[in-house]
């Protein structure tokens, strides 16, 4: 699914205004994922958008300005649906199973731009990459709360917290760059079977 596709359904770069500049980071992300950051040039990304180099400069000052406008609606997104599972009803395995479909779901659905905002993390300036380490952080943070409160509720047998929360996040992710909209696994399939396989990982057993 290219990010043009991407955006037809809920509009996911409904934010970015005026048109022109959505169109142009839409392109950039296809040539991003497509070609990596650093072998694609503002011509092919305003060549994708249908339009001239000196119009890109109008909207984004450099290339890596797209990158980060990406990269922090991503982040933004990725904290958003963390804390929201984290903040959310039930017990431990509840949220943690909610954190882990809707995660997966949206690197599956939106697997396309979720490669360049999990993957082109270090072609940021060092200010921009400081500012999405701390968002990757903050998610971090809330996976992480949720399987503290499944070990002190007794729900989960972990051993190693940090650990596992980097293993769960780094699973959750890693769809990203495999998903293939043709195979034979919906998005919201690869949810449920990841947010099942993390509940093995965490030893879930019913509350009490």
């Amino acid at each position: 699914m290219s990010a043009a596709e991407e955006t037809a359904g809920d509009v996911p770069w409904g934010e970015v205004t005026p048109e022109a500049a959505r169109r142009l980071l839409v392109a950039a992300v296809d040539a991003f994922a497509e070609r990596g950051y650093h072998a694609t040039t503002t011509r092919d990304i305003a060549g994708r958008a249908g339009m001239s180099p000196a119009a890109l400069y109008i909207h984004y000052k450099t290339k890596e300005e797209l990158l980060h406008r990406i990269s922090r609606i991503g982040h933004d997104k990725a904290l958003e649906i963390l804390q929201g599972a984290a903040d959310g009803p039930g017990g431990a395995a509840d949220r943690l199973a909610e954190a882990v479909r809707s995660f997966v779901r949206w690197h599956a659905e939106r697997h396309t731009t979720a490669r360049v905002v999990q993957y082109e993390l270090d072609a940021l300036g060092a200010e921009h990459r400081t500012e999405i380490v701390a968002l990757r952080r903050r998610s971090d943070a809330a996976v992480r709360r949720i399987i503290n409160d499944g070990v002190a509720a007794g729900e989960f047998d972990v051993p190693d917290v940090p650990g596992t929360t980097l293993a769960v996040l780094s699973l959750c992710i890693d769809v990203a760059r495999w998903f293939d909209s043709a195979g034979r696994r919906t998005p919201a399939e690869v949810g449920a079977l990841y947010a099942d396989l993390v509940l093995r990982m965490v030893g879930a057993r019913p509350a009490g």
